[in-house]
This record gives C-alpha cells, sequence and structure tokens, in this order.
C-alpha cells in the first residue's frame, strides 16, 4: 500500500491497486462521523469511438451512452432498484456522468458496509433488457428536453459550440432524442464490458477509516476479471481555430446572461500549474476585488461577481467566464480592453501574492467534508493529477509564468461569447 501525506493539510491518502486491477484511495478522518464511498469509471459522454482492448476495428456507439449506463444500472434481476435499497438503509446515493468519467456515490452515519455490499454489487453486476432499455428512453428523453429549456445550460452549451467544432464536448452529455433512440442492450453491455473493467476504475473512500482493514473488506467485495489491456479512445482532430464568434439565443428570460470562453490547449506536463494560473488570472482580473469588478458592478453592467472556471480533461480545455448582465457586449468590451492593460502592465505583486492566499484557503477548506475530499481525488486521478499537488503547486507560480498564461489564453481571436436575451429583443 502506497501512502502519500501532505503536512500542510495533515492528511493521508493510502492507495493501492487491487489484483482485478481497481485503484482504491482511502483518506482517514479519524472522529468523523460520516463516511463517503465513491467509485468511479473512467468513462464519459466523450467516449463514443474507441477500440476495445484485444479488437482492430473501432467501435462507434450513439452519442449518450456514458449517462444511459449510469441510470440503468441501479436496476436489478431481482426487481429491485438499488437506490430505493440505498435509500431504505438511511444513506444518502447518487450517482452523476461527466464528459470524462462516470460516478456512483453514496453518504452514510450508519449501515455503512451494508450500503457499499449494495454499492459493489450493483457496480458488477448489470442487468439490462430489451424492455427495461425501451422504458429508460422515455424517461432520459424527458430530461434532455428538461436541460433544452433551461437558460443556464443553453448558454453553456452555446459557449461549447463555439468554440469546439468537431471535439465530442460539444454533444450534450445525456445525447439527444435521436441517438438515444438507437441504444440497446447490446450496445450497454459492450460499452460496460469495455470501460467498467476494474482496471479503468477507481474507488475512493473517506472518513473514520482503518486502511488495512479497509483495503481487506473491499477485496472480499471484488468480482474476479481477466486482465484487460488499454482502451484506445479515438476523437477527432479538432481545429486550433474557434468554430464562430458569438452565438446568440432568445429564451423567456428577464435578464440576459452570458458566458465569455477562451478555447485552450492542454498542457500535459503543466496541468495543475496551469488551471491554478488560469484561477489566478482570473480572481485578478475580473474577481470580487478587482478594479474592473467594481467599474462593472458600479455601472450596473454586472449583478453579481461572475463565474469563473478553467476545465479540462485529455482532449479539450478552456477558460470561461459567466454572469448575467444588461449589456454582454459591453462588458465583452471591457473585458477585453483590461486583458490588453494586465498585457502591457503586468500584475502588483501584493496583489498576485493576496489572490494566492485566498486560493490556497479555498483549496485547504476543501478538506474539512468528506464528499469534497473524495469526489476531488477520484476527478483529479481520472485527469492524472494527484489532489495535493494543487497546494504545493499554488507557491511556484510567479509574475513571470501568470505572463505567459496570460498571453497564451486570453487571446482575442481564441475568444467567443455566449449570450442567452429575452425574447422580443
Amino acid at each position: 500500500m502506497k501512502v502519500i501525506e501532505n503536512t500542510k493539510v495533515r492528511e493521508k491518502i493510502y492507495i493501492e491497486k487491487l489484483e482485478n486491477g481497481l485503484t482504491v484511495m482511502i483518506i482517514p478522518k479519524k472522529g468523523i462521523q460520516k463516511k463517503y464511498a465513491i467509485w468511479g469509471t473512467h468513462y464519459g459522454s466523450n467516449n463514443s469511438k474507441f477500440i476495445v482492448p484485444g479488437e482492430d476495428k473501432v467501435t462507434v456507439v450513439p452519442d449518450g451512452v456514458a449517462h444511459f449506463l449510469e441510470h440503468k444500472m441501479f436496476e436489478q434481476e431481482n426487481g429491485t432498484n438499488s437506490l430505493d435499497v440505498l435509500s431504505a438503509l438511511g444513506v444518502n446515493a447518487n450517482a452523476y456522468t461527466t464528459n470524462d468519467h462516470t460516478a456512483y456515490l453514496f453518504e452514510s452515519t450508519a449501515h455503512f458496509q451494508e450500503a457499499f455490499d449494495e454499492l459493489a454489487d450493483y457496480i458488477q453486476h448489470p442487468y439490462f433488457t430489451d424492455e427495461n432499455v425501451e422504458k429508460e428512453k422515455g424517461i432520459i428523453g424527458q430530461e434532455i428536453m428538461m436541460y433544452d429549456d433551461e437558460p443556464s445550460w443553453a448558454v453553456y452549451m452555446n459557449a461549447i459550440k463555439a468554440m469546439y467544432a468537431k471535439n465530442p464536448v460539444r454533444i450534450d452529455i445525456a445525447g439527444t432524442i435521436e441517438t438515444i433512440h438507437h441504444i440497446d442492450k447490446e450496445i450497454l453491455y459492450k460499452c460496460y464490458r469495455t470501460f467498467y473493467h476494474p482496471s479503468n476504475m477507481a474507488l475512493v473512500l473517506c472518513g473514520d477509516f482503518d486502511p488495512k482493514e479497509t483495503i481487506e473488506y473491499v477485496k472480499t467485495k471484488q468480482v474476479i476479471q481477466n486482465p484487460q489491456g488499454e482502451i484506445q479512445r479515438i476523437y477527432e482532430e479538432e481545429p486550433k481555430e474557434i468554430c464562430q464568434k458569438e452565438i446568440v439565443t432568445k429564451m423567456e428570460v428577464s435578464i440576459p446572461s452570458f458566458i465569455l470562453a477562451y478555447k485552450d490547449q492542454v498542457d500535459e506536463k503543466h496541468l495543475v500549474k496551469k488551471h491554478l494560473a488560469v484561477e489566478i488570472l482570473l480572481q485578478l482580473m475580473i474577481g470580487k476585488s478587482s478594479e474592473l469588478y467594481k467599474k462593472l458592478y458600479q455601472e450596473g453592467l454586472l449583478l453579481q461577481e461572475p463565474e469563473m472556471a478553467y476545465e479540462f480533461t485529455d482532449s479539450y480545455a478552456y477558460a470561461m467566464i459567466g454572469g448575467a448582465s444588461q449589456n454582454p457586449k459591453k462588458v465583452q468590451d471591457e473585458w477585453n480592453q483590461a486583458v490588453a492593460r494586465f498585457r502591457q502592465t503586468g500584475f502588483q505583486e501584493e496583489d498576485v501574492e493576496r489572490i494566492k492566499r485566498m486560493l490556497y484557503g479555498e483549496y485547504v477548506k476543501e478538506f474539512n467534508d468528506v464528499s469534497n475530499i473524495a469526489r476531488m481525488f477520484l476527478a483529479d486521478y481520472f485527469k492524472g493529477i494527484q489532489s495535493f499537488d494543487y497546494l504545493e503547486e499554488i507557491q511556484t507560480i510567479h509574475q513571470d509564468y501568470l505572463m505567459q498564461i496570460l498571453r497564451e489564453v486570453f487571446q482575442e481571436e481564441k475568444e467567443v461569447i455566449s449570450i442567452v436575451e429575452p425574447k422580443g429583443e
């Protein structure tokens, strides 16, 4: 068992790769009443084209299969639904699908072993039939239509579509009503056997656990599997250029909303450092304490602090700024002028250090909650990141690197804007 300790937050993670290939991570939190388990697979909505280990030909499946699988995993052959079983035990259980992974989780203060037994059972014993697959299409179809009518989802997806021409991130995680129509049990079983192999999965446990005892217990719940080679994930080559500069949509909203986004390239050697640098830059330029935010707020151009993020997987990366404004294009103009000024003047050292301290404090706070810790370690693991690295790397970021990332990421030719405005305007 490998042990990694971070003295800054006084936390340890115990990591062991089991014989069947499953990576187990345990973060003990002595004296904490809640226990959290999250079992994930490195399989998300982006993985619709791949080569199964041992095969030569390319497999192409309809968009939305990963999300569809997530829905169907709870249904059991004995007629029960594992979510109902877990709820009856008094635990809070859920699941989710992203572009790059799918996860099944629960949080409990009692009955942990019974809940984990159920989790291990339904994840390792799928049950798909023609009937239950057909029934699910209607349920997921309703979910897709609900999101289609959601302005916050529309403004986000339009920003993605403005940036990307071919990358599957531009496809809704749930697929479309048309694509899910082509999903059948054979497709689900093939994707399950390919992506739900233990060697493509990870389990994270956080709470008052004894690592050695817990690892041995987890081993008793594993289904024996033959080794599997590496899955070859296939993505169409994405142009470096953006797809289009802006997308404006009219919906039933009272105030326009917008997202400014920048199409970026994945930096595999500096994933953590670059992520941190972009977050620092966003805070410096338009965060709550910035001169630009104060100006936009006082002029009524921003109603509250904008949402900011830098997202990346193995096939894409982008920075986003989103908010509500009566004049999104004016916000964009003011933002671009501010970026141009910072390119010339750089940043005050005391401002950089203040933002670094603020972000460092936010990362430290993540370690106060078992659910935040477990989800963070799982998501970072599938990105090839050790979560503790954020606490170490932030100290290495200085003015010269920030200026380098400012010039690399925040280029006007890579900038898009998505706007959702009220109908009739």
